[in-house]
């Protein structure tokens, strides 16, 4: 028996309610949205061309910020370079730490839940301030880790108050909380299949020439998610700079998003600081760009091979 459907009038209003009813229901992403994220980028977009410093109503200048950052801001560049010295050490070495890490714990069959929970708590707590202090209070003059070299009979040292020094620890820190990534690597190495290794095998080949002929070609669309998803996050770093060394000796921490908070806080610039922060929003997006461009030279898709 044919079931008859609603025609006409009474099809359209089941229609609109139904339209209504899932305009609703997105309706609070759509709100969040526009008001706490379009609009803000917007703003401070408009404000990046304006002198503005919180109190009184922003004041149109033109590209003087821009200028200012470019060529009257030694301050600037050294954040900029040191943020650039920052990302371009620290995120190789959590890669390569935790792709290490990651293989070693596919090799492991008994407890390999509780070794990844173990392995992932510096992430879970990595960029907290407590961990912050703990580093702080770690590296420290009277610090566990001279107390170690002390022990040892190996002259100490102010790891904090070198310049030469202080930016190895942040990146330290940095590459302690690898936890992350590992997972990711860890995932990518059981996706791939035994019989590659299995057959390998059968030609002779040894475990390190089948990393480098199975493993690291097939774990590329991971290594380039992992590099894409860490070089954000090195140049974003702010709470390590802020409370291990604020930004110290001689701004050779100045990362440069807690330069950019300086500015907009400490000498409300709030101008400046938005100029600021386009900036790194376009060499983000020029770094990744360049990335993905270059990804079809060396990312190897199960799907090329077909």
């Amino acid at each position: 028996m044919t079931e008859l459907k609603p025609t006409g009038p009474k099809r359209k209003k089941k229609s609109d309610y139904q339209n209504v009813t899932g305009y609703l229901f997105i309706s609070p992403f759509l709100l969040g949205f526009f008001l706490l994220t379009l609009y803000p980028i917007l703003y401070s977009l408009y404000l990046s061309f304006t002198d503005y410093d919180l109190m009184s109503e922003p004041n149109w200048i033109g590209l003087d910020n821009y200028v200012r950052m470019f060529t009257g801001d030694e301050t600037f560049w050294q954040s900029f370079k040191v943020t650039l010295m920052y990302a371009g050490v620290a995120v190789p070495f959590r890669l390569i730490f935790a792709l290490l890490v990651a293989l070693a714990l596919n090799k492991v069959v008994e407890m390999a839940g509780l070794y990844r929970t173990l392995l992932y708590l510096p992430s879970v707590v990595g960029g907290s301030i407590a961990v912050s202090i703990m580093w702080r209070q770690l590296f420290g003059n009277d610090g566990a880790f001279n107390s170690i070299l002390a022990l040892l009979g190996i002259p100490t040292h102010s790891w904090l108050g070198d310049p030469k020094t202080a930016i190895w620890t942040l990146i330290v820190l940095y590459g302690w909380q690898f936890g992350s990534s590992m997972l990711i690597f860890l995932a990518g190495l059981r996706n791939i299949p035994k019989t590659y290794y299995e057959a390998s095998s059968v030609d002779g080949a040894s475990p390190i020439k089948q990393f480098f002929i199975i493993t690291l070609p097939l774990l590329t669309p991971v290594i380039l998610f992992n590099m894409i998803m860490q070089i954000i996050q090195g140049f974003m770093a702010f709470t390590p700079s802020f409370v291990v060394t604020n930004g110290g000796p001689v701004n050779s921490t100045l990362l440069y998003v807690l330069y950019m908070y300086r500015r907009a806080f400490e000498y409300f610039d709030m101008g400046y600081a938005s100029a600021m922060a386009w900036f790194m929003l376009i060499i983000i997006a020029v770094l990744t760009g360049l990335i993905f461009k270059t990804s079809k030279h060396w990312v190897h898709y199960e799907s090329d091979s077909k």
